[in-house]
This record gives structure tokens, C-alpha cells and sequence, in this order.
């Protein structure tokens, strides 16, 4: 280590993401996934981030942490199994984002999709998560429906 110290270290992230924690075993396989990767080429991962919430989610807690990492220049590389892992939309912005602060963003299965591919894709990710938190928002219909102060109700008509 001549001339390196340990303070200049950039870490190297894993980073899983799935939507639902009742996708467990799919946040394990690509923790794995990566893992299998890391070793075969010979690199030591410092930090597997493993989180959970919707791509189209900007404000996923580890992310930003992850995020604020490479801000501060912490990070050097950082492994995703696929693109929307890390990010549904603008992951183009936050490719360049890392390259801008030295960190490498890569998407191990990376896969070329045709522009209208790539456009069918994104919508059917939107309607997925929206139909979610549509589905999400039923659970409070009964709620809703008593709520005097959404029938126009106030507390003098009573």
C-alpha cells in the first residue's frame, strides 16, 4: 500500500432492491447473483445494501444513504443486477451522477432492449405500481366513506 491510505478507500456496494418484502427470496437472489459475480472477478465487496420499495420511488431510504455516499465521494463501484433495480425512470441521470463523482454504476445483466421494448416496459412498470397503491388504498374505502369532513360535514351541522 505505498502511498495509499485507507482514508482514500472508495467502498464497493452490492445494491438489491425488490418492491415488496414478500419478495424475499428474489432480494436474496440477487444478492447472490452479485456475490457469484464479485468473486469471479476477484472483488471484494465492502457493503450489500439490501432495500425494499417501488423503482418509481425516490425517496427509498438506502438509496438516498447510497446516493449521499457517492455525493461525498465514499463510493467507487456500485453493483445492480439490472437497471430498474436501482432506478425505474432516469437511470441515464443517475449514471451520469456517479460518473461525475468517479463511481462506477454497473448493471451486471444489462440487457439491450428496442425503443418501443424499452417504452412498453416502462408503462407496464407504471400501471404495476399504481394498480399496487390503488390496491393499497382500499383498505381505507370504509374510512373514507365516514368521514364527515369529506361529505362536506362540519362540526356545527351536527
Amino acid at each position: 500500500y505505498i502511498g495509499e491510505s485507507t482514508a482514500s478507500h472508495r467502498k464497493t456496494v452490492a445494491y438489491a432492491r425488490v418492491s415488496t418484502r414478500s419478495q424475499k427470496d428474489d432480494l436474496k437472489n440477487q444478492i447472490h447473483f452479485i456475490q457469484a459475480y464479485a468473486n469471479g472477478k476477484g472483488v471484494i465487496l465492502d457493503e450489500i445494501i439490501e432495500d425494499f420499495g417501488s423503482g418509481l420511488n425516490y425517496k427509498r431510504k438506502k438509496w438516498l444513504d447510497l446516493l449521499e455516499a457517492v455525493d461525498r465521494n465514499e463510493v467507487g463501484t456500485i453493483y445492480v443486477t439490472y437497471k430498474d433495480r436501482f432506478i425505474r425512470f432516469g437511470y441515464e441521470y443517475f449514471e451520469h451522477f456517479c460518473q461525475n463523482h468517479q463511481t462506477q454504476l454497473i448493471a451486471l445483466n444489462d440487457k439491450e432492449s428496442s425503443p418501443t421494448q424499452e417504452l412498453v416496459d416502462d408503462l407496464a412498470s407504471i400501471i404495476r405500481d399504481f394498480s399496487g397503491r390503488l390496491f393499497g388504498l382500499r383498505k381505507y374505502a370504509s374510512q373514507i366513506k365516514a368521514d364527515p369532513s369529506l361529505k362536506g360535514e362540519t362540526d356545527e351541522s351536527h
